[in-house]
């Protein structure tokens, strides 16, 4: 890996730490802790390392399509990647900060949307980099039905 290469990927990893900063600064809280939740709810401590790891695959991903096609020519293709980072750092504002579960649940049906696209512009580039992708849209699947199931459970 040359000079270029790393800083290119240090970028894409800022990027991904950029938006990684919306779950640091809306955190969950008293207010999430007294929510009814499902059975199968994960534990509270994976939610940090499950997004480490996704974080690190959507930067290398990120990193792979650069490399064939450069920015310029992956607009089309990086575009897509910079909405889903954006709907991925609203979601936890909307969640947690505005406790807005039902606004957060229809952003996140954007997000995942977001992520189909981002893999399927990713696929004709670098199949590597679309496949890095597919963990990120499966938990953000998982993430959905919990946002859904939460917010029915507490209606009021």
């Amino acid at each position: 890996m040359d000079l270029n290469e790393g800083l290119a990927l240090a970028g894409f990893g800022g990027a991904c730490f950029l938006t990684a900063c919306s779950g640091a600064f809306f955190r969950p809280g008293p207010w999430y802790e007294d929510l009814r939740k499902p059975g199968w709810n994960p534990p509270n401590w994976l939610f940090g390392p499950a997004w480490t790891v996704l974080f690190i695959m959507i930067a290398v991903s990120g990193w792979l399509v650069w490399k064939q096609v450069g920015l310029a020519g992956g607009a089309i293709a990086f575009t897509v990647y910079g909405v889903q980072l954006v709907l991925n750092f609203i979601w936890s504002g909307l969640f947690f900060g505005l406790k807005r579960m039902d606004i957060a649940f229809g952003e996140l049906v954007l997000l995942w949307l977001a992520i189909a696209a981002n893999i399927i512009v990713f696929w004709p580039i670098s199949q590597t980099a679309a496949w890095l992708l597919v963990p990120y849209l499966a938990w953000v699947s998982f993430a959905g039905v919990l946002n859904f199931t939460i917010w029915q459970l507490n209606r009021e």
